[in-house]
């Protein structure tokens, strides 16, 4: 099978298409909530405060050692689940996302949003998604009097008390933000499912793809010998390249007389050569029309008698 013969093969119909326009209605509404959660967050809205708010329980790091660590030329690294990039991140792939859906649902509606492609954009999208999540919910060993070997306060534990109450609104968001990651996550990994499963051809693909290719392939066996087959010769070429008899060259060369050999009466040919004919006229004092090619001189020799007689 050649590449035509794979390109053919892929399938290009969703075998649940009435589930794709309901998951681009719920992707929509969580990607706006999404970028607009994100926004809020950016540049750093609540995460440092967050980040002070679990120090002073005892729950993860305190941020003032990057100020300590800064200060003494000592180098470090801001734990991920509080690090600038984690909010930069998730703005980038939510703007990222919502520009995928528009192109998506353009592709959709001209019938070009086939299950192959939707496989490559939503792994991708997963894997994107999963980076995020993995950096909100990394741990934070800054600090080895106070480790977090898991996800951030702020999503292990309650807004409510001891959380400050000025802080419960930005921990309540963070949550917020987090649950939308995932549920974009969930919602592209379903996407691929259905890609993937559209792709897996059926029984009855199967067999009508093995038909087609069978029929085809004894099409191509019978048209094969008539493709090297000799072209039969042009008539009246036959036996050397020479000018065919039509209707109109007959007539013609009647009207100059140039037709020779023509039939033997009686009393005529009896010299070495042979003289052109008179122009038989017919009843009326007209030429005959030779509307045929097989009607020969002897045809018109009995016009010809007869306007004699």
């Amino acid at each position: 099978m050649g590449f035509k013969g794979c390109y053919r093969a892929i399938p290009r119909k969703w075998k649940t298409p009435k589930i794709i326009i309901p998951c681009f209605v719920i992707e929509l509404i969580v990607e706006i909530a999404a970028l607009a959660l994100y926004g809020i967050a950016q540049p750093d809205l609540y995460r440092t405060r967050l980040w002070k708010e679990g120090s002073d329980h005892g729950w993860n790091s305190n941020p003032n050692e990057i100020i300590y660590a800064y200060a003494n030329y000592r180098p470090i690294k801001t734990p991920l689940p509080w690090s600038q990039f984690v909010t930069d991140f998730n703005v980038i792939i939510s703007v990222l996302s919502i520009f995928i859906l528009l192109c998506k649902g353009i592709m959709y509606i001209c019938h070009i949003f086939h299950p192959l492609v939707s496989a490559f954009i939503h792994a991708a999208l997963v894997a994107l998604f999963a980076v995020s999540i993995h950096a909100q919910a990394a741990s934070d060993m800054l600090d080895p009097d106070h480790p977090q070997p898991g996800a951030p306060w702020y999503i292990t534990r309650s807004c409510g008390a001891p959380v400050r109450p000025s802080l419960r609104g930005y921990c309540q968001q963070a949550k917020a933000s987090f649950a939308v990651t995932v549920l974009l996550c969930a919602l592209f990994l379903l996407y691929l499912i259905l890609s993937v499963y559209s792709l897996i051809p059926s029984r009855s693909s199967r067999s009508f793809r093995k038909y087609s290719s069978t029929e085809s392939e004894v099409e191509s066996g019978h048209q094969r010998p008539w493709e090297m087959a000799q072209v039969p010769p042009t008539p009246g070429t036959t036996g050397g390249l020479k000018s065919p008899m039509t209707p109109r060259t007959t007539a013609f060369n009647t009207l100059s007389g140039k037709m020779g050999g023509g039939a033997k009466g009686k009393g005529r040919g009896k010299g070495k050569g042979k003289a052109a004919e008179p122009l038989m006229r017919g009843p009326d004092g007209k030429l005959p029309l030779r509307h045929h090619i097989s009607m020969g001189d002897e045809t018109y020799q009995g016009t010809g008698e007869a306007v004699k007689n």
